[in-house]
């Protein structure tokens, strides 16, 4: 018996209705919350893994520092084998005391250990202590660093909550225009409209299915943006986790702001911390006049095979210097650098205020603007309400329509801007307050 071809195809056909959706499967997006976003950044940004290891080098600067205040222990075990030319060290043969000209050839041993002290050397312990601010100072700046990467990994993320917020506000609109576009149609088979109001409704839905695709283009390339910034491949699928939403600020007063902001901010103290660094540079520069104190030692056996006698040796050091004119260029090179830290520090104060004040006036506006455009949103949406009615009751046609359209999506993208002004407004005043990784979320909204 012959088999069917149409039988004979169908397993191929199964196989390959099978494997066409597991091949078209995508991966899951990655949803992300406003912290895990943060998290990831502070994990795997790469200003805040370079910002760690410049701490960690600045750390092994400070351990060769101590270490030249620390003792000092070497061994040295050697094995010779020499002759001396005594005719050329001076030494003559004579009848009575014959010496040869040339020693035969010798074996000896030497192993000792060595040990050194210092007891006292001021300038390496102001080196010493330079190191330890400059270390401090690195650390600030780290922290600084993760500070700033929680500001824009936030401001990215309320970026795309815009974008997310926008192409919902579009497909609304786009859904709005085509109810339209049927109502028109159905009025102009029942005899009440004509066919402008028709193409007019048509026209509005291509522009509002044009908008769309414009806004999911933004949405898609701030999450590009967001991925980049997170560490993660561009090709990583994200999903945002959360609406943007208003949350009301409470905002400090600009004296209380300012006291808080200079205690807390991670880049004032660590300018702070640099210029204790060179007052200690200051003072090692200083110190290399004064008398260094150090003692030293050694201890072992000299000898050949069959004897080796222990020896050994201590010795204290006491050495000044007279003249040193290095000195002075190293003097002048640390003062001018202790001027210029004092200038950055003094303008990074009045910086400082600065964004605090305006972030304090920002933080105001925004919130007054989120609630007159919530208002002028509520109104848009019943003035479209009414217009439709008006309409559909024939009393009109769309062109009021239209316009009421127009009217609620211009109220709409200012709503978005608001909120989005709002959230970063009260990302900014947390920024400004320093310590933004830890009160960040007080700002945000967040629990």
């Amino acid at each position: 018996m012959r088999l069917d071809p149409r039988w004979a195809a169908l397993p191929a056909a199964l196989l390959l209705v099978w494997a066409r959706p597991c091949g078209a499967q995508q991966a899951m997006p990655q949803r992300l919350t406003l912290k895990q976003a943060i998290e990831l950044a502070l994990k795997k940004n790469l200003s805040v893994r370079v910002a760690s290891t410049e701490v960690n080098e600045l750390e092994g600067t400070r351990e060769r520092r101590l270490a030249s205040l620390l003792p000092h222990v070497s061994g040295d075990l050697l094995a010779n084998r020499e002759n001396n030319n005594l005719a050329a060290l001076g030494f003559t043969s004579s009848p009575k005391l014959p010496i040869p000209a040339v020693l035969p050839a010798f074996n000896h041993f030497d192993s000792r250990l060595f040990a050194s002290q210092p007891v006292v050397d001021r300038q390496a312990y102001h080196d010493l202590k330079a190191s330890e601010m400059q270390v401090q100072a690195a650390k600030l700046s780290y922290q600084d660093m993760r500070d700033l990467v929680v500001r824009q990994a936030a401001g990215l993320y309320l970026d795309a909550q815009a974008g997310a917020a926008e192409v919902q506000a579009a497909q609304s609109r786009l859904t709005t225009s085509q109810a339209l576009e049927k109502l028109a149609l159905d009025q102009h088979d029942q005899g009440l409209a004509t066919a402008v109001d028709v193409v007019r409704a048509q026209v509005q839905v291509a522009r509002d299915r044009q908008n769309l695709l414009v806004v999911e283009d933004a949405y898609q390339t701030s999450l590009l943006a967001l991925a980049r910034f997170l560490g993660l491949s561009p090709g990583t699928p994200l999903e945002l986790a959360e609406p943007l939403q208003f949350h009301r600020v409470p905002a400090p007063g600009i004296d209380q702001a300012l006291h808080t902001a200079l205690d807390s901010r991670a880049d004032y103290r660590s300018l702070r911390s640099q210029r204790e660094s060179l007052f200690e540079q200051q003072k090692a520069s200083r110190a290399r006049y004064w008398p260094k104190l150090s003692v030293n030692g050694d201890y072992g056996a000299l000898g050949t095979t069959r004897t080796m006698a222990g020896i050994g040796e201590i010795q204290g050091t006491l050495t000044i210097t007279f003249l040193d004119l290095d000195r002075n260029g190293e003097r002048k090179e640390v003062d001018s650098r202790v001027r210029r830290l004092s200038e950055q520090i003094d303008d990074l104060s009045r910086g400082i205020e600065e964004d605090l004040r305006k972030a304090l006036l920002d933080l105001d506006s925004t919130s007054s603007q989120v609630e007159v455009t919530e208002a002028a949103l509520h109104l848009a949406e019943r003035e479209l309400t009414l217009a439709q009615d008006r309409f559909r009751n024939g009393v009109t046609d769309n062109i009021e329509v239209v316009r009421a359209q127009d009217t609620l999506a211009s109220a709409q993208d200012d709503r978005i801007t608001a909120l989005a002004r709002h959230a970063d407004a009260g990302m900014a005043l947390a920024r400004a307050l320093g310590s933004t990784e830890t009160i960040y979320q007080t700002y945000l909204g967040e629990p």
